[in-house]
């Protein structure tokens, strides 16, 4: 039908409860922001899941085997795989960004997709940069009494990038329920958003030292290809600059439908 909402892919997990209600908040970030929401759930094939969508949301969960980036799993890393998952993400972000399909991707999203194009990552931050496991990015066991879009720590936003031009600004509030983060960032994408210094501490130093934590990350070369570390589907319905990253997303998307990849006029209906 020819108006259609762009169709916005949003891969994840429905298996128990827990996911199910998790997986539904992306689902109401995006129909909030005018897209529909297609469900990407494992055991799809990652190609033809692609076939009939105009965006894709990498949504967050467990954690990445370290195997796709050439490690085995460290034993005081508290990692939980999730093989299903990875079977169908990994392929899928790869292909979507082969075909310059519009990509939000989140928490486990970011990761995802670090890895799918080449990267690393820290399987703790804690243990790997601190030697002891203190969950410093995960508020459910650091900070229980907050609410899940409680904004836990900021971050510093790159000046010129997609990321600041979304946001409206240099830093912003995030909230966090992570343990594993971007390390070294793959071919092809860019940092564009770090951990910022808690009030009152020391700045970040620029040698000699763990470099801030990669809190975001983009494809200058791709139509639109961005990944943040916090959950902005838990904030939106709060922090507006959270709101218009699933604007964004859908808009790239809406775009992507009437052109289709590198411009390629695509039929509507």
């Amino acid at each position: 039908m020819a108006g259609r909402s762009p169709r916005i892919g949003i891969a994840g997990a429905k298996r128990i409860e827990r996911e199910r209600a998790t997986f539904q908040a992306y689902v109401e970030a995006i129909e909030n922001a005018g897209g529909e929401a297609v469900p990407v759930l494992p055991g799809a094939d990652p190609q033809a899941a692609l076939a009939d969508l105009d965006g894709l949301v990498l949504t967050g969960g467990l954690d990445v085997d370290p195997a796709a980036y050439g490690e085995t799993v460290l034993p005081d890393a508290a990692v939980e795989l999730d093989p299903d998952r990875d079977a169908l993400e990994l392929p899928l972000a790869r292909a979507a960004v082969q075909r310059d399909l519009p990509v939000f991707a989140i928490c486990r999203g970011i990761q995802v997709l670090n890895v799918a194009l080449g990267g690393t990552l820290y399987q703790d931050v804690d243990v790997q940069r601190a030697g002891s496991q203190r969950w410093s990015h995960q508020q459910r066991k650091s900070r229980p009494d907050a609410p899940l879009h409680a904004a836990i720590h900021q971050v510093t936003i790159r000046p010129g990038s997609r990321l600041h031009e979304i946001v409206g600004g240099h830093t912003l509030g995030v909230n966090t329920f992570h343990h594993q983060a971007v390390k070294e960032v793959a071919p092809g994408l860019v940092a564009t958003a770090w951990e910022a210094a808690p009030a009152g501490a020391a700045e970040r130093p620029a040698s000699g030292g763990e470099p801030a934590l990669v809190e975001a990350v983009e494809a200058p070369q791709r139509r639109f290809v961005l990944g943040v570390q916090w959950h902005p589907e838990r904030m939106w319905k709060q922090d507006a600059a959270c709101a218009r990253l699933f604007h964004a997303i859908v808009d790239a998307a809406d775009a992507s439908h009437a052109t289709g990849p590198r411009g390629a006029r695509r039929r509507r209906g």
